[in-house]
């Protein structure tokens, strides 16, 4: 039993590496993002927030699913008891389905979770804490702009933003 047990975790191993070997690097911007509408930054009010910039990584694990990882920065001014500036670093585990392709067009859902680590500075003064990210995008679409790279754009919420656009290279 359990080297049935083996084998089959082995071929099962085998065929998602397999298909893992696809990767695909991205790089986009999104506007308003998840720091920006929520107490992110020990209350007082956003004078200046230009959105986020992220980078990511995505394995095709199956047909229509791929996991990767992101990072996104972003920061933001706002005043507190003093003008004081945040500075967001997320690290997320996404997923992502395509539901819909042909040979251009690709429509998907995309959903991330991870960590925020925001810096927060006053004068001299500092701190760093932690809060959940998420991102929730049910509506995406890629356009295939050669074998090698494509165009992309998300409507939903989270870390990365209400609206998101970027470029995506398979490797």
């Amino acid at each position: 039993m359990k080297k049935i047990l083996l084998i089959m975790c082995a071929v099962i191993g085998m065929a998602i590496s397999a298909h893992a070997q696809r990767a695909q690097l991205q790089i986009g911007y999104g506007g308003y993002t998840q720091m920006d509408a929520t107490d992110m930054h020990d209350g007082g009010t956003i004078n200046n927030a230009w959105g986020a910039l992220t980078a990511g990584v995505n394995f095709k694990v199956a047909p229509s699913f791929y996991l990767g990882a992101s990072y996104t920065f972003s920061s933001a001014s706002y005043k507190h008891e003093d003008d004081a500036n945040a500075y967001y670093h997320v690290i997320m585990l996404n997923g992502r389905y395509d539901y819909y392709r042909n040979s251009i067009v690709k429509l998907y859902a995309h959903l991330g979770v991870g960590v925020d680590i925001t810096h927060i500075t006053v004068d001299d003064w500092s701190e760093n804490k932690a809060y959940f990210a998420f991102q929730a995008s049910p509506l995406g679409a890629e356009v295939g702009l050669s074998r090698v790279t494509s165009f992309f754009g998300e409507l939903g919420f989270g870390a990365q933003g209400l609206l998101q656009v970027g470029f995506r290279f398979n490797l």
